[in-house]
Order: C-alpha cells, then sequence, then structure tokens
C-alpha cells in the first residue's frame, strides 16, 4: 500500500512541474486558439489581437501583438504607428497557492472538544491565458516624438528576431 501512495504522490508532484504549451507567433486558426487576429477600421486603422496560450508571459503576447500591428504597417505601405488604445485580460485560473485555517467546537452532553485544522492548496495548472488588443493608427514620414508611437521597422527588427528565442 505504502509504494502506491508512493506512487501517486510522485505522479502528483511530477504533473505540477508541467509546462503549458509554448504560444508560437502566427495567425488565430479558431476562436480562443493563441494567435494574432485583426480588424481593420478605416483605412490606416486596425484593431489587432494577440491571444496567448494558458501560461504565456504577458510581455510576450503584447510584444506579439505589437509585432502584428507593425507588420500589418508594412504590409500597407506605412512607416509607423501609434497605439490609441490597448487592453490586456487574463482568463481562466492564475497560479499560486492558498493556505486556509479553521477552527470548531462541540459539545454532547457533559463533554465537548474543539478542533483546529490547516490547509493547503496548490494550483497545478499553467496559469491564465492573456490577450492583448490594440487599436493602432498608421503613419507616414517622420516618426512623431510620442511614448506611443512605434517604427515598424524597427519592432519587426527587435521583436520578430526576438521571439525565436522565447
Amino acid at each position: 500500500m505504502k509504494p502506491l501512495i508512493a506512487l501517486a504522490f510522485s505522479a502528483a508532484l511530477l504533473s505540477a512541474c508541467a509546462t503549458a504549451a509554448p504560444t508560437l507567433y502566427g495567425a488565430q486558426t479558431a476562436p480562443r486558439a493563441a494567435g494574432y487576429s485583426e480588424y481593420r477600421l478605416e483605412a490606416g486603422r486596425y484593431r489587432v489581437t494577440f491571444q496567448g496560450n494558458p501560461g504565456a508571459p504577458v510581455n510576450q503576447v503584447s510584444d506579439y501583438a505589437l509585432l502584428r500591428s507593425a507588420e500589418l504597417a508594412l504590409r500597407d505601405g506605412y512607416d509607423w504607428f501609434r497605439v490609441a488604445d490597448r487592453v490586456t485580460q487574463s482568463t481562466g485560473q492564475g497560479g499560486g497557492s492558498t493556505l486556509s485555517i479553521g477552527g470548531g467546537s462541540g459539545s454532547y452532553g457533559r463533554r465537548s472538544s474543539v478542533g483546529v485544522g490547516l490547509g493547503t492548496s496548490f494550483n497545478l495548472g499553467p496559469g491564465p491565458a492573456v490577450s492583448s488588443s490594440m487599436e493602432v493608427v498608421f503613419g507616414k514620414g517622420a516618426k512623431p516624438r510620442d511614448r506611443d508611437v512605434y517604427d515598424a521597422r524597427d519592432i519587426v527588427r527587435t521583436v520578430g528576431q526576438g521571439r525565436a528565442a522565447i
């Protein structure tokens, strides 16, 4: 019996070490699947969304949304883009553990008892799925000096090259 309990405990421990599926850069193939999607709002204006797999880092998901925005800007003949609005959302359960403490008492006739309990739980899942959605406006010529304006070629060069290392 003890070897069976040890085996079950070892299996649970190993499953806690399981990693989430990597989030690869590419077009979304189904609703809620990882990848990018875009919607043309008007000439030179898009809503770009990148959905990461559960457990994908928020920065990676945001960078991939920027990368897709840069690709669209260059494809349409623009030099830079401004992020007019951005929203980052998490869905699903997050990682982490919880600790619970409880107590109770009871009496029956002349007898009484008091008890204290302590419990903990660990989330064995990969974490929440993150999506980054941004409305971008494209422009040509000299890039305005603004913190929400990006040079499309620079983003493709830096984020596009960096994705191979993730």
